[in-house]
């Protein structure tokens, strides 16, 4: 029979905790990520689970508030101590501010994987004394991290959410770390004059920011996940060059975090779509939920189209696109058989950019992220591929 412990003595048991933090560096280990040493020790050291008390679990359409004291407690702190993220946030609603029925909505913050943290700090490549800048505080675990490798009073780390701040405050005081937390927009509050060797963002941005790039120190670091309509975005990893732009690569992992917000996202309504006149499609909306994909296909998309996606009446695929900059729409629809029908409104069809945008993926022999560049100026955000027979592809993105 399994002994289960009582939740105080789970978490007044130092022995079972380590033996949490040993098992979640080892699910680490076990994956893509290559763990330096100073990076293995973060996560031995640094404890999950006083930065998420409470988080949700998904229930068909409901998200239902967790806490150690909801049943087995093991269970619970397995679940923290597992390489997932976690979700702490609801349409604005705390996961600890939830009533025990749960909310419906769509998901505002998160714990990341700890997985995929670790890609990205292992990227962000943190030495104690590097001052370092993060957009998006969250739970405060990631910034605790970033504490324990460059010390805390060289991390300042930035939420739109007040709660969220005040709570990440509370919770990396309590483990011992006092770095500057700031409630405010990630991409435009950062401190007057403040210069950073690190820059990491845990939200995503269309494009990287240009006071980003500006406090940015030269020869210094920024690690930004950029992501536009799709899901499935990319993470720039970029070194600051002396003439003020920066260049690098896009890591291997795909990435689809949250926005980072500014207080100023609106709804899109696009306009109405005839039935017809339509014509064949080459291929089904449903190609945009590949992330192999999804990745290129962004490249070919103006930053301000936005993808709704769903099933008819008839339970086939529907993608609509719309761009709010000319007003054009287009709906692709699946048929009952392989066959999908484009119909469109406005001065563009904006799905033969992206039939032409997967010929174009196949014959380049659906390269992969990681063999992408990107360079950034105050200006503009261009990603390269320089395909075997030395052709150089760019896109503005």
């Amino acid at each position: 029979m399994t002994n289960i412990l009582p939740v105080t003595n789970i978490l007044d048991d130092e022995q079972h905790l380590i033996r949490a933090r040993i098992s979640l560096t080892q699910q680490i280990d076990r994956g893509s990520v290559v763990l330096s040493s100073p990076l293995a020790e973060a996560f031995l050291r640094v404890r999950r689970h006083p930065f998420v008390p409470v988080f949700y679990r998904r229930e068909d359409d409901r998200y239902l508030p967790w806490r150690i004291t909801d049943g087995d407690a093991e269970a619970w702190l397995d679940a923290v101590y597992a390489d997932d993220s976690l979700i702490t946030e609801v349409d604005g609603v705390h996961a600890e501010r939830a009533g025990p029925g749960g909310v419906t909505g769509v998901p505002t913050s998160s714990s990341t994987a700890p997985s995929l943290m670790a890609d990205m700090l292992d990227a962000l490549d943190v030495n104690e004394g590097d001052e370092v800048y993060e957009a998006g505080a969250g739970s405060g675990y990631n910034a605790a991290m970033l504490c324990h490798l460059a010390g805390d009073q060289h991390v300042t780390t930035v939420d739109h959410s007040d709660a969220l701040t005040t709570l990440a405050r509370e919770r990396l005081n309590g483990i011992g770390f006092d770095p500057l937390v700031i409630h405010g927009d990630g991409a435009r509050d950062v401190p007057p004059d403040a210069r950073y060797d690190r820059i990491i963002a845990t939200a995503s941005v269309p494009g990287v920011p240009p006071l980003w790039l500006e406090r940015c120190r030269t020869g210094g670091i920024l690690v930004v996940p950029i992501k536009g309509t799709l899901a499935g975005g990319m993470i720039a990893r970029l070194t600051k060059l002396p003439d003020g732009t920066a260049v690098g690569r896009i890591l291997h992992t795909p990435a689809a975090f949250m926005p980072l917000k500014s207080g100023t996202e609106a709804g899109v309504r696009g306009p109405q779509i005839p039935g017809r006149p339509f014509r064949d499609a080459e291929l089904s909306g449903r190609v945009l939920d590949d992330w192999t994909f999804s990745f290129f296909a962004q490249l070919h998309m103006p930053r301000s189209l936005v993808r709704t996606y769903g099933r008819n009446a008839d339970g086939l695929h529907v993608t609509t696109l719309y761009d709010p900059a000319d007003g054009s729409a287009t709906r692709i629809e699946d048929g009952p058989g392989a066959a999908a029908l484009v119909t469109s409104t406005g001065p563009r069809d904006l799905w033969a950019p992206m039939e032409q945008a997967h010929q174009l993926w196949q014959q380049l022999n659906r390269p992969r992220r990681e063999w992408f560049g990107i360079e950034v100026t105050p200006d503009e955000q261009t990603v390269t591929y320089a395909a075997p027979d030395g052709q150089v592809h760019r896109w503005r993105t």
